[in-house]
């Protein structure tokens, strides 16, 4: 009998835990906007890229000085959050770090 309870609550307890992960990866894609460039075709990240490059130069125009304190942090966080998204639409190259260098130097000499 304890058998059994202890199977059922497990089944349960799995059950919600991957509903809960596949209900927060619906949501991650509305949120990530690196995601949603993926199923953009070329044209549409050439436009969307010079949107953004535009945009900056508009910025980069603006006359700053009569600006209070926070609408320059406002300015700040908008220029960020687009080369956020520049970097999202433009990424496809590889990244590999320190450590993952190293272990691919000592794979190959063993392998040699």
């Amino acid at each position: 009998m304890k058998k059994l309870i202890y199977s059922l609550s497990l089944t349960v307890a799995m059950s919600l835990g991957l509903y809960s992960s596949s209900a927060n990866a619906a949501t991650e894609v509305l949120k990530d906007p690196a995601k949603t460039e993926e199923t953009m075709t070329t044209e549409q990240k050439e436009a969307k890229i010079n949107q953004i490059k535009q945009r900056v130069e508009e910025i980069k125009a603006m006359d700053k000085s009569h600006l209070s304190k926070q609408e320059r942090k406002e300015l700040k966080k908008e220029v960020r959050e687009l080369k956020k998204q520049a970097n999202a639409i433009g990424a496809g190259g590889v990244y590999l770090s320190v450590g993952a260098i190293i272990i691919i130097i000592l794979v190959l000499i063993l392998i040699l």
